[in-house]
């Protein structure tokens, strides 16, 4: 079946609400507001999510382009001193919040419990969980790929129903190339989402699995992406520094237009 590309920016902790205006009204300059086959997403600080939704309804870019999270807590509420909740960003009308990154299991010690805790909460509350897997660099090199990106996602969609799974999208960003402008070449990711894709089977099945969306991840920027895009198994790319311009978001957002029509 005919998986809808997701070109999604995840833009960390840049930009304050002034400049998250400026590239909103760049970006409405630079894109087809006619003609998008993929689905366009901006992950941005907390912060920053309504006012970006504002100025994409200004710019007539609402629906053509979606605001996401970068992260939220499991609970409804609760005494988590400087945490989100999944209600608080329904309240917003948050469709996607990105899951599991590299950054979060490394610098905030998530582990692949919390991350499934976090995943169901967010299916429970119409939220679309973008789930980041991928292997470390020493895992990389000791061959540990597959055993690494197969525990991440068994755990995380373990307690899922069928309906939840085939709506998740999953990122593979091998931490080794994430933002240190190594890439993983094309054929290697493709490789990998592909076993992926074999892993969602055997937990659910090929129907669902057919359904999931994977996306690559790891410095990827206009002059790559279509290499990326050309693969069969992937279905657009999550995108950190290269997704901070407008002028290299929309060329990106061309490219995956171009490649997969």
């Amino acid at each position: 079946m005919m998986r809808k590309p997701m070109l999604a920016g995840n833009w960390k902790m840049y930009k304050s609400m002034a400049e998250t205006v400026q590239f909103i009204d760049d970006l409405s300059q630079r894109i087809n507001k006619t003609e998008q086959n993929c689905e366009i997403l901006l992950c941005v600080p907390f912060t920053n999510i309504a006012m970006g939704k504002g100025s994409l309804k200004k710019n007539q870019l609402f629906g053509e382009v979606k605001i996401g999270a970068q992260n939220m807590h499991y609970a409804d509420e609760g005494a988590f001193t400087g945490e989100i909740s999944p209600i608080m960003l329904k309240e917003l009308d948050v469709e996607y919040v990105i899951l599991g990154h590299s950054e979060r299991r490394t610098y905030f010690h998530e582990d692949d419990e919390l991350i499934a805790k976090k995943v169901e909460a967010a299916f429970r509350h119409g939220i679309t969980p973008i789930l980041c897997v991928g292997e470390t660099l020493a895992e990389h090199e000791a061959g540990r790929t597959e055993e690494v990106v197969k525990r991440q996602t068994e755990l995380a969609i373990r307690h899922l129903s069928s309906d939840e799974a085939h709506r998740l999208v999953i990122a593979y960003e091998p931490v080794w190339a994430i933002g240190t402008g190594k890439t993983a070449s094309a054929a290697l990711a493709n490789e990998v989402i592909a076993y992926i894709r074999r892993v969602v089977a055997d937990q659910f099945d090929q129907q669902v699995a057919n359904q999931v969306r994977i996306l690559y991840g790891g410095s990827v920027k206009p002059e790559n992406i279509g290499q990326f895009m050309n693969e069969s198994d992937i279905d657009g790319a999550l995108v950190g520094g290269a997704s901070l311009s407008a002028v290299s978001f929309a060329e990106m957002i061309t490219a995956v237009n171009e490649v997969k029509k």
